[in-house]
């Protein structure tokens, strides 16, 4: 069985990595229609085509899903996955011309290496063509590639993280999560409470983010939004878009419980739904399965 979103039928997954640059991005593709749904949390966000994911809003599918580096300049991968996926006569159809819907959300990296060289239309158009079924590894690939957890004590003291993935099995519902670590805070071991990855102080030992905003007075953070953790779950459940919104929502539990402090005006943290609607599914119980699905992804992005 595989271990990752690509279990569940019609999603496939393809990455593009600039490993000297230390940027990349990944994409979902839908093969078939996934009701989606968002949730924002986090102070920063950066993000694209998002609000068509509101259950007030009218449209009802997407053709994938992109997560990307560099900031705000990320965002331009978008449109060599929509040039990919207009090739393959894949989007919503206008009468004129198919037009494919491609949500997207970015996370910074332009401090790990370069600040010059981000993910662009030619690279975004690379992780179409990388897509596949096969099983995805974890680690420092696509939007992972220049993702940092820990960062209070700045760049030097952070710990390097990545792209992590993850799926849980009950009877025939399958829940899987693809989560893109860039906290600004600490990453918990959340069974044990120990931290795993963070900031570090010159020695190399972990430092406590949480304790250092508790007994420090007169901190200040300043604005360097140069943070955030996305992530999607995936489902073969079936639910409308408000169902799915809420699922994204119960899902950021899954950061609260791995990443601390998590939320904050430093973080754009953002979570998608994305469900098949092949088999009935308790709403609570699906909710909570999202939770700890991006809650072992995230440890897996670290490890």
């Amino acid at each position: 069985m595989k271990e990752d979103i690509t279990a569940i039928a019609g999603i496939k997954v393809g990455h593009a990595s600039n490993q000297e640059a230390g940027t990349g991005c990944s994409v979902i593709i839908c093969e078939r229609e996934f009701m989606t749904g968002i949730d924002v949390r986090g102070g920063g966000p950066g993000t694209r085509e998002t609000d068509l994911l509101s259950p007030l809003a009218g449209m009802q599918r997407i053709d994938a899903l992109l997560f990307t580096g560099g900031s705000a300049y990320g965002l331009d991968a978008a449109s060599g996955v929509m040039e990919y996926l207009e090739e393959n006569n894949k989007g919503y159809d206008v009468n004129f011309a198919k037009v494919p819907i491609v949500p997207a959300a970015v996370i910074f990296d332009l401090g790990y290496k370069s600040a010059k060289i981000r993910p662009d239309k030619g690279m975004g158009y690379l992780a179409c063509q990388n897509a596949n079924h096969a099983t995805q590894p974890s680690g420092s690939i696509g939007a992972g590639t220049g993702a940092t957890v820990g960062k209070i004590m700045g760049m030097e003291n952070a710990t390097k993280s990545g792209i992590g993935h993850s799926l849980i099995q009950l009877g025939d519902l399958l829940v899987g999560a693809m989560v893109v670590v860039n906290a600004f805070g600490d990453i918990y071991d959340y069974q044990t409470g120990q931290i795993i990855a963070g900031a570090k102080d010159d020695a190399n030992n972990f430092v406590s983010t949480k304790n250092i905003f508790t007994t420090t007075p007169d901190l200040k953070t300043g604005f360097n939004r140069e943070n955030t953790t996305i992530g999607a779950v995936v489902t073969n459940a079936r639910i409308d878009k408000a169902g799915a919104a809420k699922v994204a929502g119960m899902a950021q539990d899954g950061l609260a419980r791995t990443i601390n402090p998590v939320h904050t005006m430093l973080d754009g943290d953002s979570i998608f739904t994305l469900a098949a609607g092949d088999i009935d599914a308790d709403i609570n119980q699906l909710g909570i399965l999202a939770a700890e699905a991006v809650a072992i992804a995230i440890i897996n992005a670290v490890q």
